[in-house]
């Protein structure tokens, strides 16, 4: 039914209402179909038949790329998605479907963001992660990447839901990001498969993501961004809305910062979401902590432990390493020609050998551009 031009997801529901099975609706004739509340060129596509060629087209893809189909009849279905106004008749899936009933949060933000923008996305991410909760984002440029990046960094789960075929990279340059979601988290689309990233597509997946999260975090956008439209949906479904406050005098803080005056939750770190959920997913994520922890000999994960060793690290950097640590900052890039005049006296082999080293302790970051940011 999701391949029938024209038939979106209400009229499809209202459908199998009327004939209660998705064999019932083609078996219907176009008057039946009609008379249901359809349109007769909608109606014309469903008894025709063609319809069951296309899907055998997709069964054949979707095994080549490995994706799994979840109606909204199947127990793996989310059950808050059921809930919302116009939920998905099925979703396409590729990897660990599980985490469809895992508890989740959206992170989301603006495709163009600034190193801060980055560099929280990130870190919040990878906080909320190892404290248990599934992350998910739309896997576009910026602060959704940077989203699924962080809870991969710390070992946590992450889904992505797209506006395109699970099949279809979307921008091609995570196309890495994407094997490494459907390989250790799960990337979801109600898109057919090899289905284009059409711009309309991105508002109408945006209360997928919504739908499936506790609630949405939104780190950086315009005044009327696409994560603001999320966090729009996010209200309407009844859903929890935090944000990251930003510079007064950036666009990209305009959103965050207007949702806080109507009400979001103010975030400056994961505990600040954590106590906003409600008491039972609480409850929950303290039982899985306390579970990875016993699992684990009474060890902290392996993130923690990395985020514990920073400061250690710190300490035993060299001279010239600590002096570009220090010359570094978390919410703008420093260019490296303005870092060597900022660490003086020091050779320019020295600073760049200082900030390898600050990089493979994860205290530093490489932007594109030899641009670099000290890690939050």
């Amino acid at each position: 039914m999701k391949l029938v031009p024209g038939l979106g997801a209400r009229s499809s529901g209202k459908l199998l209402d009327r004939f209660r099975t998705p064999q019932g609706v083609f078996r219907a004739s176009r008057s039946e179909l009609e008379a249901a509340g359809v349109s007769g060129g909608v109606a014309q596509s469903i008894a025709s038949g063609c319809t069951f060629e296309d899907a055998a087209q997709q069964q054949e893809k979707m095994a080549e790329a490995g994706a799994t189909l979840v109606a909204m009849g199947d127990p793996r279905y989310p059950q808050a998605l059921r809930e919302i106004f116009d939920p998905p008749l099925l979703l396409f899936a590729r990897g660990r479907v599980e985490l469809l009933q895992s508890l989740a949060l959206a992170v989301v933000g603006t495709r163009r963001p600034t190193p801060y923008g980055l560099a929280v996305a990130e870190r919040l991410s990878a906080d909320l992660a190892h404290a248990g909760l599934t992350i998910v984002s739309g896997m576009a440029r910026g602060i959704d990447s940077a989203a699924h990046k962080g809870a991969l960094s710390s070992g946590g789960d992450t889904v992505a839901v797209l506006g395109c075929g699970v099949d279809v990279v979307y921008p091609s340059e995570n196309r890495k990001l994407a094997a490494e979601l459907s390989a250790k988290g799960l990337i979801v689309s109600e898109f057919p498969m090899g289905a284009v990233a059409f711009p309309q597509n991105f508002p109408i997946r945006n209360r997928i993501i919504s739908g499936i999260s506790l609630g949405v975090l939104v780190v950086e956008g315009a005044q009327y961004s696409g994560s603001a439209i999320t966090a729009k949906l996010a209200m309407d479904q009844g859903r929890e809305v935090f944000a990251v406050p930003g510079n007064i005098t950036s666009k990209l803080s305009w959103g965050p910062n207007l949702l806080i005056k109507q009400g979001a939750r103010l975030v400056q770190d994961w505990n600040d979401v954590i106590v906003d959920l409600p008491a039972e997913s609480r409850r929950h994520l303290i039982d899985r902590g306390r579970e990875k922890i016993l699992g684990a000999g009474g060890a902290t994960g392996e993130g923690a432990q990395a985020s514990l060793l920073l400061p250690e690290a710190a300490g035993e950097l060299g001279v010239t390493a600590r002096r570009a640590l220090e010359a570094l900052r978390v919410d703008a890039a420093v260019h490296l020609d303005d870092l060597l005049e900022k660490v003086e006296d020091t050779s320019p082999s020295e600073v760049i050998a200082a900030l390898f080293e600050l990089e493979m302790l994860g205290l530093v970051k490489q932007l594109p551009g030899k641009n670099f940011v000290k890690v939050w």
